[in-house]
Formats: structure tokens, sequence, C-alpha cells
């Protein structure tokens, strides 16, 4: 895998496919490959080149030491894009990846074509703040979870309840997230703390699309909304039956809402 270097940190990417260029952004404690399961061959055949790449803190990207703001992610992504000649691109991220997709957007509209936003928020209530404080906690506490123990609980934030409530499908998740506990990239919890950005998004003039997933206790509708209701033009979409993982659980439907917005831009 390829590497640049921007914002004083190595990046690894990868690239696929032929036609315009399509830079998806992963959410926090996942690698860019991710994508790479239903994403990147979807948008492939629909005549895109895709970029994956490892946001810092996700090997074999660097991961120096402390927390990364979100001002530092969107700064990444800004070098990654321009050093490999992107602009203008559109852009596709989820969770973490979808507020770097805001920021970015929001600073170099120059650099971006048009943006879709999985599983988003432009800020944390109350609930979502309860949350990642526990994380961060539990991280300052050097604590290490029992896998079997991280896994059920991954599954429990991340799922939709049709996809727990099938025995066979819940307990393929299940096995994944037992073999990948204890992977994760706590310098990205800072990227949490940003605050309200409702205020600086109603700056942003590219055309985006908001997807929410109705079953996501990390980014809920209702804060998926706010992002839609903010960005000026900005236009809403709700999949049924997921959880914050709505493109691995639901890869169709999402897929679809994608490339029907990429395609109008």
């Amino acid at each position: 895998m390829p590497f640049v270097s921007v914002n004083g940190v190595r990046l690894s990417y990868q690239r696929s496919g032929k036609g315009e260029p399509v830079l998806l952004i992963m959410g926090s404690g996942a690698g860019g490959r991710v994508w790479t399961m239903h994403q990147t061959p979807a948008l492939n055949r629909a005549g895109y080149e895709t970029i994956v790449f490892d946001n810092r803190g996700i090997a074999p990207s660097d991961a120096p030491p402390g927390e990364y703001s979100l001002a530092d992610l969107t700064a990444d992504t800004l070098g990654l894009i321009e050093r490999l000649d992107l602009g203008p691109c559109r852009l596709v991220g989820t969770s973490m990846g979808a507020m770097i997709a805001q920021e970015v957007a929001l600073a170099r509209p120059d650099l971006v074509r048009c943006a879709v936003l999985l599983a988003t928020r432009a800020r944390s209530d109350a609930t979502r703040r309860m949350m990642v404080a526990a994380e961060r906690a539990l991280t300052a506490s050097g604590i290490t979870l029992p896998p079997k123990y991280e896994a059920v609980r991954t599954v429990l934030e991340m799922l939709s309840p049709t996809t727990l409530n099938d025995d066979v499908t819940a307990t393929g998740w299940l096995d994944i997230f037992e073999l990948t506990a204890g992977q994760s990239a706590p310098g990205q919890q800072g990227a949490d703390v940003a605050g309200d950005r409702r205020d600086a998004l109603r700056a942003i003039g590219v055309p985006c699309r908001a997807i929410a997933f109705s079953d996501d206790l990390i980014c809920p509708p209702h804060l998926v909304a706010e992002v839609a209701n903010t960005i000026p033009g900005c236009d809403y979409v709700e999949i049924p039956k997921c959880g914050h993982l709505g493109n691995l659980e639901d890869p169709d439907a999402v897929n679809t809402a994608i490339i029907e917005f990429l395609d109008k831009h």
C-alpha cells in the first residue's frame, strides 16, 4: 500500500477503478479497507475511481501520541487531496469521517464537488457526550476489557435490533468483533469534542446529502437531520433497520443512495 506524507504524518492509501475520483473517509477506530467490502466495488462499477485511506492512528498510517483534534484530521484529509491532485473530488464519509468531510467542504470548497455524509452530526447531545466521556475514562484507566465482553458491547452499540435478532447474523458479527477486539485508535477520541459546529456548517456551499440509519445509537437520526437542516440545500435520507454500521448492514440501500447523489453532481 502506498503512503503520502501530509501534515506531519504518513497516511496509507489505496486507489481502485477508473473515472472521476471519490474519496472515502472512514470513521473512528476502523481502517479505510472497510470501504472495500461493499462501497468501492459498487462505485467502481458505477464508473468512479475510489480512494480510501487510513486516518492517523490506524496502522499502517502513523499514530502520533496524544489525542487528535477534528482540525488535525481535516488537515490530513486536505493534504491528501492536494498531494494526490484529486480536487475537485466527491467525498463520502461515515461517522467521524463524515464530520471530517463537512470540515473539508467548509474550509476548501474548491477541492470538493459534493459530499455524502453517512451517520454524521454537528454536535453531541447529552447522551452522546456521556458515551464519549465514558469511553475516554475507560481509555485513561488502562483497563483492557475481555474480548468477548468488548464484542458484545460493540454489537449492541453499533448494530440494529433487526440484525441482532437474527441468530446466524448476530453470531457472525460477534465472532468478527471478538477477533478484532482491542484494535482501537484512542487518539481519535479527541475528534468527538469539537463542540457545536452548526453555525459554522451554515457556510458550506457545496451540494451535500446526509444519510441517517434509523437504529443508530452513535449518530441518531435527529442529529443527522440537524446537519441536513443546517447545511444549505442538503437533502436527507433515512435508511431503516440499520444501526451505526449501516453501510455494512444494508450495503445495497446505502450504495444506491450514495451513487444516485454522486451521479447528480
